[in-house]
């Protein structure tokens, strides 16, 4: 294997780790937070708390890992993410009292909201134009995997042990586990490189180029220390030009896409199928054994992405798998009024699955990490973070009381994520421009310097 390759292999298992750390953390509270209610003796206001509070760190964390990311780089901010995973899988599992907990894992949902901006943008900074769509899909693959073998984690946990022994040691082994991946991501870290366009924007041209000469050879090092030259030239680097006129339209697609990307009921999914199965008179067992398939269908077209993004493109995928997952989630929603359930409604729903995790799963992370400039790459990425997990928070918290309202119900409810996805379907189609096989650079040039406001840049 060569130099280069290995390379790319390293900062590809340090973006697959870094989505690995961010899947387990979000979704292993599911398994530990029966047993945490019994032993702390909580509130359902409590329980709520206890659900929310990684999702709460996460806003702050992905607001300051832009800065951060720009003063002190890309690299050196992953360092610190892993520390807090590790700190937040310890404390975690040993709380001396509920307040305890929420703190640990607050702490850990600043690592979350951090490296769900920094990964994208450390491995877009590193991938070669052909394969950056594939390798960013790396991240997204990482958070599925994560989801999906905590599943396995916590039922292998939970059946080692009695209720009596699950509610005063099995949920401490469940959160305590994240420990070990955490020392595994550090350990990834420590030979991992730095990204060259930071070097190159911080001043460290030599560091850059030996860098980029390894990726890809001489005259590809001097390719890109021009084209990143040129690109900073043009900017400063100050928040305020994310609102200037040139980039108001990156800036725009980013929100767009990574509210869309929640407000299309992926997470009410992810964190409620257990409900949504029972509200269809589907049972207990029989709902969590649909929300194992869930899972697993989410992990294998999230395959799919990976082996498209680059061929077919970003934006015919996400304009097909839109298209897809609007009529799915039409179609659930007009099945809950009709009172149809089991095999069916699990087909509906595992329809928007495989469509969201072709398309609207990966891509925006890959987009919003490419259509930026180098010095504002970070902070736009802050931005774009805090608008999902501010959308995140805003579903997880609506949906109950949404499928539960008298005057709203499941059905409805289902429809009002079918609309965001096609208000999303409609902006795609009016306002993406293809970004596959282009250098970084070249993209800048997709941006006028006033927005048309129409269709015009999708060349």
């Amino acid at each position: 294997m060569s130099s280069s390759s290995s390379r790319l292999l390293l900062v590809s298992f340090v973006a697959g780790f870094g989505g690995f750390l961010f899947g387990y953390d979000t979704a292993v509270i599911n398994g530990a937070n029966q047993y945490l209610r019994a032993y702390f003796q909580l509130t359902p206001f409590q329980e709520g708390l206890a659900g929310a509070s990684a999702i709460l760190g996460c806003i702050p964390g992905a607001m300051a890992a832009g800065f951060l990311g720009d003063r002190f780089g890309r690299r050196r901010v992953l360092f610190l993410c892993a520390i807090l995973y590790g700190v937040s899988a310890l404390w975690s599992a040993v709380p001396r009292t509920f307040v305890e907990f929420l703190i640990a894992r607050f702490i850990g949902g600043l690592g979350i909201g951090a490296s769900s901006m920094i990964c994208p943008v450390y491995i877009a900074e590193l991938a070669p134009a052909a394969r950056r769509g594939r390798l960013g899909s790396l991240f997204q693959l990482g958070i599925v995997l994560g989801i999906f073998l905590t599943l396995f984690i916590n039922a292998l946990i939970q059946g080692a042990g009695d209720e009596t022994w699950n509610t005063q040691q099995g949920w401490r082994w469940m959160l305590g586990a994240e420990l070990l991946p955490s020392l595994v991501f550090l350990g990834l870290l420590l030979t991992a490189p730095e990204s060259p366009r930071w070097l190159l924007g911080v001043g460290r041209e030599a560091e850059a180029r030996t860098l980029l000469e390894k990726l890809g050879g001489p005259a590809h090092a001097e390719e890109e220390v021009q084209a990143v030259r040129a690109s900073m030239a043009q900017e400063s680097g100050g928040f305020s030009e994310l609102l200037a006129g040139r980039l108001r339209t990156p800036l725009l697609i980013a929100v767009v896409l990574m509210a869309v990307s929640q407000f299309s009921g992926i997470n009410a999914i992810m964190y409620y199928s257990t409900k949504i199965f029972t509200s269809a008179g589907v049972g207990v067992a029989d709902a969590f054994g649909a929300s194992v398939v869930v899972g697993l269908v989410n992990l294998v077209f999230t395959f799919v992405a990976m082996a498209l993004v680059d061929r077919a493109g970003r934006r015919p995928l996400l304009l097909a798998g839109m298209t897809l997952q609007v009529i799915a989630l039409g179609s659930v929603g007009v099945m809950f009024h009709a009172g149809v359930g089991g095999p069916v409604l699990l087909a509906g729903v595992l329809v928007f699955i495989a469509a969201f995790a072709m398309a609207l799963g990966p891509i925006p992370w890959i987009v919003c990490a490419e259509i930026f400039p180098t010095k504002l790459r970070g902070r736009a990425m802050s931005v774009a973070t805090f608008v999902i997990w501010t959308s995140c928070y805003a579903v997880a918290q609506t949906f109950p009381m949404l499928n539960d309202h008298p005057a709203i119900g499941p059905g409805n409810t289902f429809f009002v994520y079918a609309a965001a996805s096609l208000g999303g379907l409609v902006f795609v189609a009016l306002i993406l421009p293809e970004t596959k096989g282009r250098t970084l650079e070249q993209l800048e040039t997709l941006w006028p310097a006033r927005p048309s406001g129409t269709g015009s840049s999708k060349a």
